[in-house]
């Protein structure tokens, strides 16, 4: 297939990408680069099936050439991300996901959106199952990413059942590992972060509230299977082994075998008390279901923040070594 992957230079869409180009697609990026990054795409960059295009989804979309598929993954995803850039956000899930999708109804293509957990908000339901409806306050802190996803799932319902586009949807649930920012703000990174640099781990509340942590080769196998399928979802895409987030953080101290004390704040408003996937539908439609568990994927994570960390420290020096020579 040609794939059109938009936010394609994200976390999740660069593993995409590298995914969809190993099995011999080929893949046409586009990103505004306002929270992907070029590094993401060091492997992408180097078939010459992938191409990049630089632009804003939210102002137009227009591919040359043949598409198969467009998966609209351009967003803001992490809260500091989404909390600085409200608007930008909410023009993502609204008028980034329309042209999405009119891109893949003028070529006849399938679409996949990537939606969120967050569609459940605060849940009352638990495990949550893709025909709860959710537990959302549509003008707290957190609307501008809920609210975008919600609405984007209107619009892709709409475009199938209006227009007959051959749509899909997924509800993300927590996903972790290579390529998450240090500073993106998700509980991984944070606490991984933190505990390299032989800081505090922040934990916001009691750190009794639960999430479920998807690997993000597992959670790519599943978007892949979606792209592959006629199913329209919405689907769970997520990990259902449930940790507390003080559980997590003791891991995480433990696997980097740093001594940081744990530090407590107070939780954000809105933060979802629990949140583990029923992944029932995804197991039976798209024959998915993860494999790598958490203490596998976090030693990779730290593997990789760990690299990242001394690559960053190696610049620094050299660049102050050419500061005194000059």
């Amino acid at each position: 297939m040609r794939v059109v992957i938009t936010g394609g230079a994200g976390f999740l869409g660069s593993h995409l990408c590298d995914l969809l180009l190993r099995r011999g697609d080929s893949v046409v990026c586009v990103d505004d680069l306002s929270t992907g990054r070029l590094e993401n795409l060091e492997e992408a960059r180097q078939n010459p099936a992938f191409r990049f295009i630089e632009c804003d989804v939210t102002r137009a979309l227009d591919v040359t050439g043949a598409v198969d598929a467009v998966a609209h993954l351009a967003s803001p995803a992490s809260p500091p991300d989404y909390l600085r850039r409200p608007l930008q956000t909410l023009a993502a899930g609204s008028r980034g996901a329309e042209n999405a999708l009119v891109l893949a109804r003028r070529h006849g293509a399938r679409f996949l959106l990537a939606s969120t957990s967050e569609v459940y908000g605060s849940p009352e339901v638990h495990p949550q199952t893709e025909d709860y409806w959710g537990h959302v306050n549509p003008i707290g802190p957190r609307s501008v990413y809920d609210e975008s996803k919600r609405f984007a799932e209107a619009l892709t319902t709409a475009y199938r059942t209006s227009l007959g586009v051959n749509t899909g949807i997924v509800r993300i649930f927590n996903t972790y590992g290579p390529r998450m920012r240090e500073d993106d703000g998700r509980v991984v990174s944070n606490f991984i972060t933190q505990a390299l640099g032989g800081q505090p781990v922040t934990v916001y509340g009691s750190g009794r509230q639960t999430r479920s942590f998807c690997y993000v080769d597992d959670l790519v196998r599943g978007l892949a299977a979606m792209l592959d399928s006629d199913e329209p979802g919405p689907v769970n895409l997520g990990n259902p082994a449930e940790f507390t987030v003080g559980q997590l953080a003791d891991m995480v101290r433990r696997m980097t075998e740093v001594s940081a004390p744990v530090q407590y704040r107070q939780l954000p408003q809105d933060d979802p008390p629990r949140r583990r996937p029923a992944i029932d539908r995804a197991a039976r439609t798209l024959g998915w279901r993860p494999a790598i568990g958490l203490e596998e994927g976090l030693r990779h994570t730290i593997d990789h923040f760990r690299a990242r960390s001394e690559e960053l420290r190696g610049a620094e020096l050299r660049g102050a070594d050419l500061t005194v020579a000059g």
